[in-house]
């Protein structure tokens, strides 16, 4: 699926074909400054009806027009409906590529990248959205696989005023200098943390979860707000509304700092951590190393595990 856009014409007609290799000016403007954003979704067979479904596809669309918006690509005010029915017929002439097993699925990246043909930081006048897919299977091979993360960093993710809150590559790519450092040292993955009380706020590419007792003896489901440094993930969003739908504890958007929950684990409050995104829908933590020391957390806990199954029920 693609569809080009120019300042003089707008929108032209969305094409679906046969996947192909694009063709670009070197001096495209998406190669030099970045300019250039993607969603992830995926695209779901139900194993006992043959139907196709995409889970809260609007919200991939939604943050398709922010993050468009974040770059100055004046093409960001498209009809997010009708972008959708366009993703919806490729699902559905891709429709033999879609898994009908539970845990597998059809991966659907939008993408839109400038096209723009000459040097020069400035809003682009053509670009391209297109749309790729690819079959994939379950996260996790066998059960829960807990991952183990580093706080410990010199690397930040985010900042106030940045890029943080969108979907940009430029997020994704400075992250992997940190990541390949974590796996050295034996770690799976970071523990991004902000600020000079160590906030906690995403881990890897997903946003990230406590479940804590808190010192007055209430449960608190914990994750960072969305304060422009935090990406508005799909997950994230239906594990909140699911858990203020079942109201059996405290839910909070607010930065957990490093500290408490070093303090946490030691006093037995820290009940468990997960992170959260489309890939893995949740992925349990059993250790977060911080200041040199290691944070051990039981893993995989019951509220992580109730998230996955009422997911994925959701999903197939």
């Amino acid at each position: 699926l693609e569809c080009e856009w120019t300042a003089s014409a707008s929108w032209g007609t969305p094409r679906i074909m046969p996947t192909h290799d694009l063709r670009l000016s070197p001096a495209a403007s998406s190669l030099h400054y970045g300019l250039q954003c993607f969603e992830g979704m995926k695209a779901y067979k139900s194993p006992t009806d043959g139907s196709l479904r995409l889970f809260r596809p609007d919200l991939n669309m939604k943050r398709l027009a922010t993050s468009m918006d974040r770059l100055q690509m004046h093409g960001c005010s498209f009809d997010g409906d009708e972008l959708l029915e366009c993703i919806k017929e490729l699902v559905r002439v891709d429709e033999r590529w879609v898994p009908d097993q539970e845990g597998y699925s059809l991966y659907i990246r939008p993408t839109v990248i400038a096209t723009h043909p000459y040097l020069g930081l400035a809003a682009p006048e053509s670009m391209l959205f297109y749309c790729v897919c690819s079959p994939v299977g379950p996260y996790y091979k066998s059960g829960f696989a807990p991952v183990r993360l580093t706080a410990d960093t010199e690397y930040v993710r985010a900042w106030p005023g940045g890029t943080g809150a969108v979907k940009i590559g430029g997020n994704y790519g400075s992250a992997i200098k940190a990541g390949a450092a974590a796996n050295a040292h034996g770690y799976d993955q970071v523990l991004w943390t902000f600020g000079d009380n160590d906030e906690a706020t995403e881990v890897g590419s997903m946003n990230f979860f406590i479940y804590i007792i808190t010192p007055d003896g209430r449960r608190e489901l914990v994750t960072a707000p969305l304060d422009g440094t935090i990406l508005p993930g799909v997950t994230r969003q239906s594990i909140l509304d699911l858990a203020r739908s079942w109201d059996e504890f405290d839910v909070a958007e607010r930065f957990p700092t490093m500290p408490e929950i070093r303090d946490a684990a030691k006093e037995g409050r820290l009940i468990e951590a997960f992170g959260a995104g489309t890939a893995a829908i949740v992925s349990p933590i059993s250790c977060i190393q911080y200041k040199s020391e290691d944070i051990e957390i039981p893993a995989t806990g019951e509220l992580t595990q109730r998230f996955f199954n009422e997911l994925l029920a959701i999903q197939y």
